[in-house]
């Protein structure tokens, strides 16, 4: 780890000292510290390559988008940059308080309200998209602006996702998946209205804060359909039904939601197969053919 006594004394004033650090976790691809201030605040530091200095641009990027809607909490981070040849994002550290008793329907209600929020400021020019890509893990997530959702899940998330992992597939699969792209609009709907996503809602990118409520993590941003996000909250295991009844009632969904799901969570799944291997070839398979 550099020595980021000079960047401290920036942030915090000249007088504030490193006291004490100690890795944490971070995630698989960063390095990441915990920093003990002279002033006795706790401050949260993530560490890579300058070369993976984007992942950290898009981090910040995503969470100010989030905290912009004024809806759902998310860390406050104070700047990222390059050091020494090793790229650094600084950041608030949240500690966790014990959940309060409404923790899910409160959390279901906040991501509702983010999802309303007016998304236009970020797809300039159109309805779906994002100012810039960004990653999905460690994923490059492509965030070309479009001014239909059908039309940008096709050409910004499965199409890319598809031609990363041509190795996998086999003439009839691809064929298969081909045939899904091309009937796309046969299965979505086009949303009431665009709505600023998280990208990555699984169980490991939010956290309790110290208020005892939910506090969103490590984003992959875009304007989108709300489904998107919901439909990714049940990919690895689902969270409380208490989430779900309180979203549903918050958020008003459109009919046929569940038949839609596993579409939406074809991209992850075959960004999964494009990071980690074949392993995820035979869950991806499943949801072509379920579409065919």
């Amino acid at each position: 780890m550099n020595d980021y006594s000079d960047l401290i004394h920036r942030l915090f004033g000249s007088g504030t000292e490193i006291a004490g650090m100690k890795a944490v976790s971070g995630g698989d691809i960063n390095e990441a510290y915990l920093l003990l201030l002279s002033d006795k605040s706790l401050v949260f530091l993530k560490e890579n390559t300058k070369e993976n200095a984007g992942f950290f641009q898009a981090e910040m990027t995503g969470l100010s988008a989030i905290r912009k809607t004024g809806t759902i909490q998310v860390p406050k981070v104070w700047e990222t940059g390059v050091s020494k040849n090793r790229s650094y994002l600084v950041m608030e550290y949240l500690e966790s308080a014990p959940a309060k008793k409404d923790y899910w329907e409160q959390f279901a209600a906040a991501l509702a309200d983010m999802h309303r929020a007016d998304p236009s400021e970020w797809t300039p020019g159109g309805r779906y998209g994002f100012t810039e890509d960004n990653f999905i893990g460690a994923g490059r997530q492509m965030n070309a602006v479009r001014t239909a959702w059908v039309d940008f899940f096709r050409e910004c998330r499965l199409e890319v996702q598809f031609r990363r992992a041509q190795a996998y597939f086999d003439a009839a699969g691809r064929k298969a998946m081909q045939s899904l792209l091309d009937h796309l609009d046969r299965y979505l709907t086009e949303p009431a209205h665009p709505s600023l996503l998280h990208g990555d809602l699984w169980g490991g990118n939010f956290v309790t804060g110290p208020d005892g409520y939910a506090c969103l993590i490590d984003p992959a941003v875009s304007v989108g359909h709300a489904e998107a996000d919901l439909a990714m909250t049940e990919l690895f295991g689902g969270f409380s039904p208490a989430f779900y009844e309180a979203y549903r009632e918050a958020a008003d969904l459109l009919p046929g939601y569940a038949d839609r799901r596993d579409l939406y969570n074809l991209y992850h799944l075959l960004n999964h197969l494009n990071l980690f291997g074949g392993g995820y070839y035979g869950a991806v398979m499943r949801i072509i053919e379920k579409y065919q």
